[in-house]
């Protein structure tokens, strides 16, 4: 029987099947991300529960029901309560090189589509979205999307492809433009940012009424934000990971002329795909691309967090194979 050659039709499939076996392999780089997420929402529910406490010191909720009242009873001109999801939180119990006291600000925003630098901004920066596309990656991933977009092209200019995929992600979520008219999102991003919705008290931007707290206080708050930017972090470790793999993969599957080699690649990486099927369902390379050498490269890829222990053990392994 003749081998069957290779082509584009049958290097995509083999690259997208193992790709995805790249993605929901439990590697350390993964594992990370998950914690950081999960530890995020631990402290986006704390942290809201202090900003709770902080904001009713300053906008007593039956202050807010009087306010209520008054609209209610006189239109407009009462109109002076609001619900938020940002607020600009500030202590003074620093003092500067006179000894002066000096009052230390920042904007915290609960939404997801916040920033992660403190900075109020009316147009979510990358930073911001790249959090939302990893926080809801799975559900983005079920709709045919790519939440990992901002992740893969980390370095690289704005391109129209980048373009496609992020607007896509942020169409899907309801991305909305928030500023002085309010919030416009909708969907899954309006669910999201209501959980964190409180009262204050007047009619102009947040910027304005910079919200009194502890140092304590203020810096639970940068925990929580830190806690925010980890996820962004964690995610692109890992997708770095991914993309060292598939791109190495991407190589090799270029320089192979049968489908059979493809298939002996997958069989080394602990991946079982069957020729057959890939038949079915149809509508000259370096040494270091030999099947097994490139699949020994792609594993060395992984778990490449190592600890202090399995150092050591590399280090005396190493020295023992030069005896």
């Amino acid at each position: 029987m003749s081998k069957i050659r290779m082509n584009t039709e049958y290097r995509n499939k083999l690259y997208n099947r193992i790709k995805d076996v790249f993605e929901k392999e439990d590697t350390q780089e993964r594992q990370g991300f998950l914690e950081a997420r999960e530890n995020f929402e631990n402290k986006q529910t704390t942290a809201f529960e202090l900003a709770r406490q902080v904001v009713e010191r300053s906008y007593p909720k039956e202050d807010v029901a009087t306010l209520r009242t008054f609209k209610k009873k006189y239109g407009d001109p009462c109109d002076v309560v609001a619900k938020d999801k940002c607020f600009y939180f500030a202590h003074s119990e620093d003092v500067d090189e006179d000894g002066e006291k000096k009052e230390t600000q920042s904007h915290f925003d609960f939404g997801l589509f916040g920033n992660l630098n403190g900075r109020e901004m009316y147009s979510s920066g990358e930073d911001s979205m790249h959090f939302a596309h990893a926080y809801y990656r799975e559900e983005l991933k079920d709709k045919g999307l790519n939440p990992d977009i901002i992740a893969q092209q980390n370095g690289k200019d704005d391109n129209p492809h980048k373009t496609k995929h992020v607007e896509a992600n942020n169409k899907f979520l309801g991305k909305g433009h928030s500023g002085y008219s309010g919030d416009s999102s909708i969907g899954m991003t309006d669910k999201f940012n209501k959980q964190f919705e409180l009262d204050v008290i007047g009619t102009s931007h947040c910027r304005s009424r910079a919200i009194a707290c502890t140092k304590e206080e203020y810096q639970r708050f940068e925990q929580w934000r830190m806690a925010k930017a980890n996820v962004v972090s964690k995610h692109q470790t890992w997708i770095d990971s991914i993309s060292k793999q598939t791109d190495q993969l991407k190589i090799g599957l270029k320089a192979y002329r049968y489908l059979s080699e493809g298939i002996e690649l997958a069989t080394e990486l602990g991946i079982k795909l069957d020729e057959a099927e890939l038949v079915r369902t149809n509508s000259t390379g370096l040494t270091i691309y030999n099947p097994s050498n490139l699949a020994n490269l792609i594993k060395g890829m992984k778990n490449q967090t190592q600890t202090r222990e399995q150092k050591i053990a590399l280090r005396k392994q190493y020295e023992q194979s030069l005896n």
